[in-house]
Formats: C-alpha cells, structure tokens, sequence
C-alpha cells in the first residue's frame, strides 16, 4: 500500500493506494476514517485499484482554516484524481461519504464511470435533523468529540450486531478518540448545510449502487427505498437486520456487492 497527500487550497489529504485495475476511490463517514473500510480493501485489492482517503479534518489530513462543506471536500477527491492522473474511476461513499460522492457526481460527473451510496441518503437534512445537528454541535463544545461520538456509534449497529460483536463496536468508539472538536463540528455544519441532491439520482446516467439496512437509523430504510425508485438506473442491495455500519457488519455481503457493481461497470469503461 502506497500512502500519498495531495494539497488544495487549505487542505492537505492524505490517501492510500493499493491494488491495480480500474481506480475505485472508498469515501469514509462521519466519526471515522479510512480505515472503517479494511475489511473491503483486504477484498477488493485483487480486482481493482483502489484509492482511499482520509478527508481534511480526519487523521493524518489538515484543514487549516477553510469551512469544510460536501462541495469543497468533493474537490479534494478531484485534486486527488488529477494528481493520480486518473479521468474515470467508481466512487463509493459511506453516510457522510455519500453526500460527498453526491456533490462529486454533480460536479465532475465526466470522471465518473459510476457512483455508490452506501447507507447514504440524498436527501437534504429536514427542519428536525438540522436543529439535531446544531445541538450535536453545542454538545461537543460542551462535553468534548469522543464524549459525543461515544453516545452516537454504538446507535449506528443493528441490535443482532451489537449483542454479538461489542468488541467491534468498542473498537471503533475508541478510534474516535483521534477527532478534534472543531473538524467534527465542522462536519456536522457541513452535512446542517448540505443541499437536496435527489435530482443527481434522478437525471444521472450514470449507473448508481445504493445499499440500505433495514434497521439503519441515520439514513433510514424507507427513504433509501424512495429514492432507489428515482431512476432505472439505480441498483439497490438490502442488508437485512444491518444498520448504518454494513462494512462491519454484513462484510460478505457487502463485499460481494460492491466487486459485482465494480466488475460490471469496469469492464465497461476500461481505464
């Protein structure tokens, strides 16, 4: 595995590199970092190439300064293509990483050969989820990042997953230790401000992956199945009794899917 920064602007991101094949970039969510998808790239690394980055505030990647917006961090993942020498690749988000993948494909859908939402809504925040997320921001301030995250991940998992892997569950409330206050409170600001993106799916031609768990609290499964009747071209997957955290949680399946809709769509747009 190659580890490399790009620099944009105020940011400077950090991503690796590992695998060969046609370029599929893995977008990590909110409270986590690239690593949250090592059970995909231990899979996926025979298949493609894959490049997988920590955004700017997570990690080892800096933001100096500029307010982070799915906007300015979709750029960040462009500057990372053109630095790769990269003009067609698949981009899979989680959660957070989906509205990035989202603002990408509306932005520079010419280097995409597909996207994929994975536990991802392109729905905008309603009233009650935006007043949520100004309170998350208020409650950081007050009690700290990990105080909050601590409460928030163990909600992510289905109850079958909890009961059976507390120490996964544990593993990640751990690793939030490493998120400052600002960068999450960044985020949520970030995701507060984020536009309705459904007319992406809607209008895309480009093929769409979408994968929802049926007991998903933060991009729930009844609005992920709205949103998979947008278009023909959307492809959507259920994880059964999964929640927002199907990388740990379904790995098989997800894993399964995920080189299925690369496969298909690789060999279709050779790099």
């Amino acid at each position: 595995m190659i580890h490399q920064t790009v620099t944009r602007n105020n940011s400077v991101m950090h991503y690796a590199v590992t695998g060969k094949g046609f370029p599929v970039v893995l977008i990590h969510g909110f409270g986590e970092d690239s690593s949250i998808w090592n059970n995909q790239v231990n899979f996926l690394k025979d298949h493609c190439m894959l490049l997988i980055p920590d955004l700017p505030g997570t990690g080892p990647s800096l933001n100096k300064g500029d307010e982070l917006s799915m906007e300015s961090m979709a750029a960040d993942i462009k500057a990372m293509l053109d630095q790769e020498n990269i003009h067609r690749c698949l981009l899979l988000g989680h959660s957070m990483g989906g509205y990035i993948a989202l603002a990408f494909a509306e932005l520079y859908s010419g280097y995409l050969a597909g996207f994929g939402l994975v536990h991802s809504t392109a729905y905008a925040d309603n009233e009650e989820k935006k007043k949520n997320r100004q309170r998350g921001i208020e409650l950081i301030e007050q009690y700290g990042g990990y105080a909050f995250l601590k409460n928030s991940i163990a909600s992510l998992f289905g109850n079958a997953f909890k009961t059976a892997a507390p120490e996964v569950v544990a593993a990640l409330i751990e690793k939030s230790k490493q998120f400052s206050n600002r960068a999450l409170q960044q985020y949520y600001q970030a995701m507060m401000l984020r536009p309705d993106r459904t007319a992406v799916l809607r209008n895309t031609a480009l093929p769409v992956l979408i994968i929802a768990g049926t007991e998903d609290v933060a991009a729930p499964f009844g609005d992920v199945l709205e949103q998979a009747a947008l278009s023909d071209h959307i492809q959507l997957h259920v994880l059964e009794g999964t929640g927002h955290m199907g990388m740990l949680e379904a790995t098989t399946q997800l894993n399964q899917y995920l080189l299925n809709f690369i496969q298909q769509h690789s060999r279709m747009n050779p790099s």
